[in-house]
């Protein structure tokens, strides 16, 4: 029982420095039975398993161990038979990597299939024959077929045992490999008269817990005479031979005697190998013992074979021999790569070091023809670093540039030692991904263009190029123009930048004459994280367009002055009359100016200098010569097309100043030249059609708006024309009333913008009048003011209560004063108008108003007026609303006693009998001082 114990726990664990572990199981586990905690034997964290994607490497060989990367475990995933994966080989183990990525790691670990006793010991044949001679002595020896057990150690065969044991006894002979050779020896003679024929059972029996056995029967057929058994020449024969070794080729020979003679004595040879590809593999010769190669070798697979050969005579007597073959290695294997863990894409950004693949190379030679070494390609930023043997990392050896290379194929190559070397390679591709490491650069340092003036608003001058080296978004090229100010006006005024073109836009129309060039900054960016730019310059030429002409500096033209050269009749010839001097603010040949003589008097007499615009005599003058000459210079640019100037000189041909005073005195009432009287006489057709329009207009408006009055004074939302007694007005101050209102109009030369205002009391009508002004007083406007505006600044004083009227001062209708007296304080009030006699008195004021404005001459006069209300009466109206004051034709004069008529005579007008049906014509407005001398003065001009 404690055996089976100790089968089934671990019996050993290991870990050692260089991050290796050894755990050691039996064989034909279950199915994931525990193995170790790799986690804890690893001093790693589970976590760092989950993380690092743990996972197990094992070659080719079939993964008989699994990681459980939750527990940090490994397990056992399939039955392992240490016979079928080991053989005889001891000790039997199974090697795989434990490999952790972010960062990359691996872990060797090795893992002995411990031996249970699983197999019995097995004969290959269930039963052998001997035929012995009567004749053998004692000590004859009978070789036996060995019993095979596949399980090793004490699990193994340990003995054989054999029953009966009355003739033959068991010898049993170690073997340098470890197993034993079994014997039958005769320890008894044969007698063929008692037994010819001998059964007897061949146990073998092995060590293990429980004990397994395995039998063979032997049937011995007893003989006479055969004393001597064949004897080989030597118990252990050996051989060479290579693993690229032809069918056929001879590994060794083996030979045996017989001492006795005949067919006693004819030897015969065999293999008796059982159990494994012995047979298969050589074949032995059996009449000479040469042992051949029949099948074709493989030194990664078995490097060393065992062959039993047996010598056997006629008799049945026999001997063995062992014939040790060693398969000579050849390079016959090229190492195999394997990649273990890559990654495709690395950032430009990575540092130094970083482990971008690991790899492992095996080669199944040996000695010199396994040992491989790996390089790869030279001026590349990898270095293939060796971590253990047959393990290798690549990793980054400098810093990466994905503008310089974007991609990498990198050729790993591995050779062993062997001769010849084989080598074998593997290519790996790696990208190497961007970052925004690189600003956009512009193809020029600084730009210059130019545009030709008075060019389009939106006309496209040029174009900025900035190219980046990165890629795809973070080389994407945005343009922006960078605020500045340009005399004080920002650059954004004069030219714009598309975004994604670069390209440059004039925003206005540019004037060489007020700016010849200027320049700006444009900034290039990208559309990295954060984003990365640069600035360029740029300077924008204005260039000049032949947009102005010449314009003459002297002689100066004048409009009303004359002005002459004079030129003495004794002059000579090329005699300098003046010099026409001329600039054109253009620039180049655009102001290039040509001076040429268009019209003169006598242009046989004068010439003007093409370049220098000097007039000099061609001919000498001559006493025929007018005095008048007038010369028309033409200035001519150089522009394509010209453009040009024209300036009139008047030259004098006289000898004194008085003579030639005479012949231009009429000049100076000319008129316009003949070249300019169309121009005028469209002009002044323009004038004129233009002012009758504007009159037509305004008398149009001032009928629409008279009508409008009209209509507004005729509806009942009119304002109540107050009734006044006939004697509302005394002149001198006799009024019975304590109280007098006092009302004053003050009028200004706009009557529509007159302040209008109650004065204080008086005892008189006082008539003021600014002796500069003249014409007739107008009422209407003021009143209509007072009426329209009701928020207008007039002061308005409330009437008093203590208001009252005389007897025989009280009205009778329409304003009469006759009827029947009434005591003071107690009649009623007279009868009020009709609506039909306020809408006659309303018109009768309109119309004086009419008169009035067309006589009323600038000025500013002033009118207070007394109301003195005679009669008394119990509701007097509210006069300090709907106040109106009819108007008068009455002239104003500076005489008071026509002042005081005038005033009296509106007065009356103001009120009509209740029988008038037309409004009595209003005289004609006397002439004023003032208005006669303003009259003259019209007349005069």
């Amino acid at each position: 029982m404690r055996r089976q114990v100790q089968l089934f726990i671990l019996l050993l664990v290991v870990c050692d420095a260089f991050g290796q572990v050894s755990y050691s199981v039996p064989e034909e586990m279950a199915k994931g039975t525990l193995v170790g905690n790799i986690a804890q034997d690893l001093g790693l964290d589970v976590k760092r398993l989950k993380l690092g994607n743990a996972r197990v490497y094992s070659g080719d060989s079939r993964e008989y161990v699994e990681l459980n990367a939750e527990r940090g475990v490994l397990l056992i995933r399939e039955r392992i038979d240490r016979e079928a994966l080991c053989g005889d080989t001891t000790p039997c183990a199974v090697h795989f990597q434990i490999v952790l990525e972010n960062p990359m790691e691996f872990y060797s670990v090795t893992v002995e299939i411990t031996d249970i006793n699983d197999n019995p010991p097995t004969f290959e044949k269930n039963e052998i024959k001997f035929v012995i001679s009567e004749s053998a002595v004692v000590g004859a020896k009978f070789d036996l077929e060995r019993a095979v057990d596949l399980d090793v150690g004490t699990n193994t065969l340990q003995s054989y045992v054999l029953k009966p044991s009355d003739n033959f006894i068991l010898k049993l002979h170690n073997q340098a490999d470890g197993t034993k050779n079994v014997e039958m020896v005769l320890q008894k003679p044969l007698d063929r008269e008692k037994n010819d024929f001998i059964e007897l059972v061949l146990t073998a029996v092995d060590g293990g817990e429980p004990q397994m056995s395995g039998t063979m029967q032997i049937f011995i057929s007893v003989l006479d005479a055969n004393d001597n058994a064949p004897v080989f020449t030597q118990q252990v024969y050996k051989g060479t031979v290579s693993e690229n070794a032809t069918k056929g080729t001879t590994v060794t020979s083996v030979r045996a005697s017989d001492a006795d003679h005949g067919l006693n004595g004819k030897i015969t040879y065999s293999i008796t190998n059982t159990l494994d590809d012995v047979r298969h593999m050589f074949e032995i010769n059996d009449e000479n013992g040469e042992v051949k190669l029949m099948g074709r070798l493989d030194y990664e697979k078995k490097r060393h074979f065992q062959i039993n050969v047996r010598a056997r005579d006629n008799g049945g007597l026999t001997d063995s021999c062992k014939v040790i073959v060693d398969v000579v290695d050849i390079n016959d294997n090229e190492p195999t790569i394997k990649i273990m863990s890559k990654s495709t894409i690395i950032s430009e950004s990575a540092k130094p070091n970083t482990v971008v693949t690991m790899i492992n190379i095996q080669d199944p030679d040996s000695d010199e023809n396994g040992k491989v070494q790996c390089f790869i390609s030279d001026n590349i930023p990898f270095v293939l670093k060796s971590t253990s043997n047959n393990f290798y990392t690549l990793v980054t050896d400098s810093d990466l540039d994905r503008e310089r290379a974007s991609d990498y194929n990198i050729t790993v190559t591995c050779s062993d030692e062997g001769v010849p070397s084989l080598s074998s390679s593997v290519t790996l591709t790696l990208q190497i991904s961007d970052v925004n490491d690189n600003a956009p650069v512009f193809e020029r340092s600084s730009y210059e263009a130019y545009i030709v003036e008075n060019n389009t608003p939106s006309l496209s001058i040029f174009t900025v190029k900035a190219s980046d080296a990165d890629w795809n978004q973070n080389a994407r090229v945005s343009y922006i123009l960078e605020d500045s100010s340009i005399n004080g006006v920002p650059v954004s005024s004069y030219v714009s930048v598309s975004a994604d073109s670069g390209v440059i836009h004039a925003v206005r129309s540019f004037d060489y004459e007020q700016i010849k060039d200027f320049h700006f900054r444009v900034r290039a960016q990208d559309g990295g994280s954060p984003p990365l730019s640069s600035n360029v310059t740029v300077k924008i030429m204005i260039q000049d367009q032949n947009d102005n002409p010449p314009q003459v500096l002297y002689p100066v033209q004048t409009g009303g002055s004359l002005v002459a050269e004079m030129v003495p009749r004794s002059a000579d010839v090329g005699y300098l009359v003046t010099k026409v001097v001329a600039v054109d603010v253009d620039s180049g040949q655009n102001a290039w100016l040509s001076y040429k003589l268009q019209k003169a008097t006598d242009r046989a007499l004068f010439e003007v200098g093409l370049q220098n615009g000097e007039i000099r005599t061609i001919r000498q003058v001559t006493d025929k010569d007018a005095v008048k000459q007038r010369l028309t210079v033409i200035v001519e640019d150089n522009g394509q097309p010209s453009r040009s100037a024209t300036v009139v000189i008047n030259v004098a041909v006289a000898d004194s100043f008085p003579e030639v005073l005479s012949e231009f005195t009429e000049l100076t009432h000319d008129k316009e030249y003949n070249e300019n009287l169309t121009f005028y006489l469209v002009l002044a057709l323009a004038v004129v059609s233009f002012l009758f329009i504007t009159c037509l207009v305004v008398i149009i408006s001032v009928k629409i708006y008279r009508w409008r009055q009209s209509r507004i004074l005729y509806h009942s939302n009119l304002p109540v024309i107050p009734y006044y007694p006939p004697r509302y007005s005394d002149t001198l101050g006799t009024g019975t009333l304590p109280h007098v209102y006092n009302y004053e109009v003050c009028r200004t030369t706009d009557s529509r913008k007159s302040d209008c205002k109650f004065g204080r009391a008086g005892s008189q009508n006082v008539l003021i009048m600014d002796p500069s002004s003249t014409g007739t007083m107008q009422r209407i406007q003021s009143e209509k003011s007072i009426l329209d505006e009701p928020d207008s600044p007039l002061e308005q004083k409330p009437p008093n209560n203590d208001w009252r009227f005389t007897q025989g001062q009280r009205p009778g209708p329409s304003g009469a004063t006759g009827g029947p007296e009434v005591a003071m304080g107690t009649g009623p009030w007279p009868q009020p108008p009709t609506e039909a006699e306020q809408l006659q008195a309303l018109m009768a004021a309109a119309n004086e108003v009419s008169e009035a404005t067309a006589t009323l001459g600038p000025g500013t006069m002033g009118l207070s007026t007394r109301y003195s209300p005679q009669f008394t009466l119990q509701h007097v109206p509210d006069y300090r609303q709907n106040v109106y004051i009819p108007g008068s034709t009455a002239t104003l004069t500076s005489n008071p006693q026509q002042q005081q008529a005038t005033a009296q005579q509106a007065t009356q007008q103001a009120l009509p009998p209740p029988q008038a049906s037309a409004q009595p014509e209003p005289p004609k407005a006397a002439q004023t001082p003032a208005s006669k001398k303003k009259s003259t003065k019209k007349e005069k001009k």
